[in-house]
C-alpha cells in the first residue's frame, strides 16, 4: 500500500475503469489528474490548432463532470497544464508518491509518454481497458489480430467470445496525499486559467453538445444510454444508420466513447438488456458489428504500431502520397464548389460532428479528387471531431486511402451518387448552405 497518482487519459469515468478500481485497491492516497497538454492550443504541422472549440468545449464538460463525481466520493481531480514527463514527476516527488496508474493506448504519442514518465524514474503501471472483447478472450493472441475484419468478426462469432459485464464505479476513494500548502490549490487554479472556447454552440448539430442531454461526461452518457435503449430506435439502427441530419439515425454513442465517458461494454449491456426484452434483429446485430469494428482498429493498431502512422501506411508498394495545399485549405473551409463535401465540411467546423456516411465522402473526396495528403485530413479530424478517437481515426483514414488492410484497396466516394443516394431532395445542403 503506498501513495498512487492516477492519471486520467481516454478514460474520463468512475464505472467499468479498471485500471482505477486497481490503484483504489492499491493505494492508502490517491491523487486523481488529468493533464492538458501545452500543445493543444499550438498550431500542427499542418497549420491548424490541435484540438479546435467544439471538442475543447465537450472535453471540458466532461471533465467538470467528472470532477463532480470525485467530489461526491470525497476525493478530487486536478487539472495540470503541461506535457506529462514535465508534470507528473514533479507532482509525484511533492507528494511522495511511488507511482502512477493509468490506461494502456497503444498508439505512439500515447506509447511515447509512458516510455517518459518511466525513463524520468516513475513506476509506471498502465492496464488494457478501452476495447469491447478482453484481449486474453480472443481466439489468437491479441497480438496477431487478423488483417481483414471479415475473418476478425467471424473468428470472434464462431468462438462465441463475449464481453465481460462491466464493472461498478469504487464506492470509497483512498484519502488525498499530503501536500505542499496551496499545491493542490495551485494547480487547480492552472487549469482554470486556461484559455476556453470562445465559439458559440450550433443548433443545427446532429450531436447537439450544447444541450443537457448531449453534453459531455459520463452522468449524460449514462442517462443517454438508458433514453435511447428504451426506444426502437435500436431495432432501425440498420436502416438509418446513413443519415445525414438529426439525433436518432445513429445511436450517437461516440463522442462519450471516445472521451473514455462511457465504456464498451456499458454500451453493449445496454444492447444485450434491449435484446432480451425486445428481442434481436438486424438493428441490433448491426450495432453490435459496430463496436467490433472499434476493437479491430484497436488490435490493428496494437499489432502494427507506428506503420500506422507512415505516409504509405501499412502498404509497402504504395505511391507516396501527394499534397494539394491549397485544395486542402479549401476543403477544410468547405469551398471546394462540391455541395455535398462542402456542406459536411461546413458542419464539421462548426459543431464538431459529422455522419459515418459524410465522413467517408469528405475523405475520399480530400484523397482522390483533391489529391491532397491522407495525413493533413487525419490530422484535421482530430482536431475538429468531439469523438476523435486515435485508433478508429487512423484505421478509417487508411481505410479510404488505401493504405491500411483492406484488400480491395483505396475507397473512392462518388459524390454525385452519396448526393442522389442520401440527399436527393437537397435538405443537408440546404441546412449547411453557410455556416
Amino acid at each position: 500500500m503506498s501513495t498512487l497518482i492516477y492519471w486520467f487519459r481516454a478514460d474520463l469515468r468512475l464505472a467499468d475503469n479498471p485500471a482505477l478500481l486497481q490503484a483504489c485497491a492499491d493505494a492508502t492516497h490517491l491523487l486523481s489528474v488529468y493533464c492538458h497538454l501545452p500543445s493543444d492550443k499550438q498550431p500542427t504541422r499542418w497549420g491548424f490548432e490541435r484540438v479546435g472549440a467544439p471538442r475543447q468545449r465537450f472535453l471540458t464538460d466532461t471533465l467538470r463532470d467528472l470532477a463532480k463525481q470525485l467530489q461526491a466520493r470525497g476525493s478530487q481531480l486536478i487539472e495540470c497544464v503541461g506535457h506529462p514527463h514535465e508534470v507528473l514527476p514533479a507532482l509525484a516527488q511533492s507528494i511522495q508518491a511511488s507511482g502512477v496508474v493509468c490506461e494502456d493506448i497503444a498508439a505512439p504519442e500515447e506509447e511515447a509518454q509512458v516510455a517518459a514518465l518511466r525513463a524520468a524514474g516513475l513506476t509506471v503501471d498502465t492496464v488494457w481497458q478501452s476495447s469491447l472483447l478482453e484481449l486474453s478472450d480472443l481466439p489468437f493472441d491479441g497480438g496477431d489480430c487478423p488483417e481483414v475484419f471479415t475473418t476478425f468478426r467471424q473468428a470472434v462469432e464462431r468462438a462465441r467470445v463475449l464481453p465481460a459485464s462491466p464493472l461498478r464505479a469504487p464506492t470509497v476513494f483512498a484519502p488525498l496525499p499530503p501536500a505542499p500548502e496551496g499545491l493542490l490549490a495551485r494547480l487547480a487554479s492552472d487549469a482554470r486559467d486556461r484559455p476556453q472556447p470562445d465559439a458559440l454552440p450550433d443548433a443545427r448539430s446532429s450531436f447537439p453538445h450544447h444541450t443537457q442531454a448531449f453534453a459531455g461526461g459520463e452522468t449524460t452518457a449514462a442517462a443517454h444510454i438508458q433514453r435511447y435503449f428504451s426506444t426502437p430506435r435500436v431495432s432501425q439502427y440498420k436502416a438509418t444508420r446513413n443519415g445525414l441530419t438529426g439525433t436518432d439515425y445513429s445511436s450517437k454513442f461516440s463522442p462519450w466513447l471516445a472521451t473514455g465517458a462511457l465504456s464498451a461494454r456499458t454500451a453493449h449491456a445496454g444492447l444485450k438488456r434491449f435484446e432480451h426484452i425486445q428481442g434481436a434483429d438486424d438493428g441490433t446485430y448491426w450495432l453490435w458489428f459496430e463496436l467490433l469494428w472499434r476493437d479491430y482498429f484497436r488490435l490493428i493498431q496494437l499489432k502494427h504500431g507506428t506503420d500506422m502512422y507512415r505516409a504509405r501506411g501499412l502498404r509497402d508498394d504504395a505511391p507516396a502520397p501527394t499534397h494539394n495545399p491549397k485544395g486542402f485549405l479549401r476543403w477544410c473551409a468547405g469551398t471546394t464548389g462540391e455541395p455535398l463535401v462542402d456542406a459536411g465540411m461546413r458542419e464539421l467546423r462548426a459543431t464538431g460532428y459529422l455522419s459515418n456516411r459524410l465522413r467517408q465522402v469528405v475523405a475520399s473526396y480530400l484523397i482522390y479528387d483533391l489529391h491532397a495528403d491522407w495525413r493533413a485530413g487525419a490530422a484535421w479530424f482530430e482536431s475538429q471531431l468531439l469523438d476523435y478517437d486515435v485508433y478508429s481515426n487512423q484505421g478509417n483514414w487508411l481505410y479510404i486511402a488505401g493504405r491500411g488492410t483492406d484488400p480491395r484497396g483505396g475507397r473512392r466516394f462518388n459524390p454525385e451518387k452519396q448526393t442522389r443516394d442520401h440527399d436527393p431532395h437537397g435538405h443537408y445542403r440546404a441546412l449547411w448552405a453557410s455556416t
